[in-house]
């Protein structure tokens, strides 16, 4: 949509983004210089908010943060509209905090709960920067209200329906996914280790290895594959299988786009993209749950054309207006903000003790803007660079 900015990013990696922003005036941080790979990178965690703040953005009067953990952190001129488009608040010290906890040993979980503490104080912090807040679903828009108590709006992310279609159905099952602990993929292997049908994985990520080793005959692991590869993969299965709790889920848009419906877990993204009983059908619990979620959806009574129609309310058309309007409201607000008449100065208020201030010689309002300097900000940052 803005062809011609810049782009700022915490670290980058060319060949990893397969050269698609090549023609890009990039940006990296200080981080670049330590050369973090796919598999080092998460190890930097403690040192991302600190990569974010240092971006020089003066003279940029709008700024777009595409953000799931810290982009949103970003310092814009005081000027400067920054709208961020948030897919999650960062899942590992907000939703997930507890579990991410749990599946460490009692020595590193300490340290971890240290460091995600303090995550968390900068993490609020840096959500009230943004001049406007937009949502990639409902679930997210939930979460930004309950963990930085920000209002924002939904914007669903643009899907390229276009690269799919309907095709000839076989007789295997999919998953396309990133293959991490949070997705919960083992859950759809033991369930169809059970079934005896097959199931065909696409992606890859940390948790590869220990899937494959619970695969059984019929489930196979692709490891990531080429585009066309996907297309063909989603066109010809019987249905898509979604275990982890999406905030939106684009997969399960692509395999309606290619005429196939999706087979979910009741919660997230897919409550607002899957249409159950007409695109799709959902499922709670573990494998046994999925299973017999399987064995009782009839994939070949479904229309293709119905899910190819629920596909569309998602194209990068609509992703790009819904987006405008969004910029065009922060402008707006900037401008207001920067036109409005200043506050009134209480600093010369008449020094008369009254019923609603119980210390004479302090208006109340003064009163107020102490307590909160003093006794919810400072602690919050103290160190940090605002």
């Amino acid at each position: 949509m803005w062809p011609e900015a810049e782009i700022f990013t915490a670290v980058y990696d060319e060949p990893g983004t397969e050269g698609r922003f090549s023609h890009r005036k990039i940006h990296s941080s200080f981080l670049q210089r330590l050369r973090p790979s796919v598999r080092t990178f998460r190890s930097l965690l403690p040192l991302y908010p600190a990569a974010i703040e240092s971006f020089d953005l003066s003279g940029f009067d709008l700024v777009v943060s595409s953000s799931s953990a810290w982009a949103h952190a970003a310092l814009a001129p005081e000027r400067a509209a920054h709208v961020s488009y948030c897919h999650n608040p960062f899942r590992y010290a907000w939703s997930e905090r507890d579990a991410t906890l749990a599946a460490r040993d009692p020595v590193s979980r300490l340290v971890l709960a240290s460091v995600l503490r303090r995550w968390r104080s900068w993490d609020w912090l840096a959500a009230q920067r943004p001049t406007r807040y937009v949502a990639n679903s409902a679930i997210t828009r939930a979460r930004i209200r309950t963990y930085f108590g920000r209002e924002s709006e939904i914007v669903h992310p643009p899907v390229d329906v276009g690269r799919f279609s309907p095709g000839v159905v076989g007789e295997h099952y999919a998953i396309v996914s990133e293959l991490m602990s949070h997705k919960q993929i083992e859950v759809a292997i033991a369930a169809f280790n059970r079934l005896r049908r097959p199931l065909v994985i696409i992606g890859d990520g940390p948790a590869a290895r220990r899937l494959q080793r619970l695969a059984g005959p019929t489930v196979t692991l692709l490891g990531r594959v080429s585009d066309p590869a996907v297309e063909q993969t989603v066109r010809s299965a019987r249905a898509l299988i979604v275990t982890a709790v999406e905030e939106f889920g684009i997969a399960a848009v692509e395999a309606q786009a290619a005429g196939r419906p999706v087979i979910a877990r009741a919660a997230g993204g897919v409550l607002e993209t899957v249409i159950e009983g007409k695109t799709g059908c959902f499922w709670s619990g573990g494998p046994d749950q999925l299973a017999a979620a399987v064995l009782a959806f009839d994939d070949r009574a479904v229309d293709p054309v119905a899910c190819v129609a629920a596909a569309e309310r998602f194209s990068r058309e609509r992703f790009r207006e819904a987006i405008r309007d969004q910029v065009l409201a922060a402008e707006l607000e900037r401008d207001a903000r920067w036109q409005a008449p200043p506050p009134p100065d209480y600093r010369d208020a008449p020094r008369t003790p009254g019923p609603s201030d119980g210390r004479a010689g302090r208006p109340l309002r003064e009163r107020q803007a102490m307590l909160t300097s003093t006794g919810l900000v400072r602690p919050a940052v103290r160190g940090r660079r605002r």
